[in-house]
C-alpha cells in the first residue's frame, strides 16, 4: 500500500505541473486551454486517487490523524503530496530499522 501511495503522490504532483502549464497558457498567453482539459480531469482523478492514498496509507502505517489531516492538506498546494510522501517514507524507514 505504501509503494502504491507513493506512486499516487507523484503522480498528482506531476499532474498539478501539466495543470499549471495548461493554465499558463490559456490565461496568460491566452493560446488555447487544451492544458485544462487535459490535465483538469486527470488531476482531478489522481487528486481522489491521492486522498484515498492517505487514508488507505495511514490505516496501515497507523499514522495519527493529525498526520492524516497534514497528507489531505498537503493535496492542496502543488508539489506537497510529494514532500508529504517522502517524509512519510522516511519516518517508516526509521521506524523499520532494527535497534542495535
Amino acid at each position: 500500500m505504501l509503494r502504491w501511495f507513493r506512486l499516487v503522490a507523484v503522480a498528482e504532483a506531476c499532474s498539478w505541473a501539466g495543470l499549471l502549464v495548461g493554465m499558463f497558457f490559456k490565461h496568460v498567453t491566452e493560446t488555447g486551454e487544451l492544458g485544462v482539459k487535459v490535465f483538469g480531469p486527470i488531476h482531478g482523478a489522481l487528486f481522489v486517487l491521492y486522498a484515498a492514498g492517505v487514508l488507505l496509507a495511514a490505516r496501515e502505517a497507523g499514522w495519527s490523524r493529525g498526520t492524516v489531516v497534514l497528507g489531505l492538506a498537503c493535496a492542496i498546494p502543488p508539489f506537497t503530496s510529494v514532500w508529504f510522501e517522502r517524509r512519510m517514507a522516511a519516518r517508516t524507514a526509521v521506524a523499520a530499522t532494527p535497534a542495535t
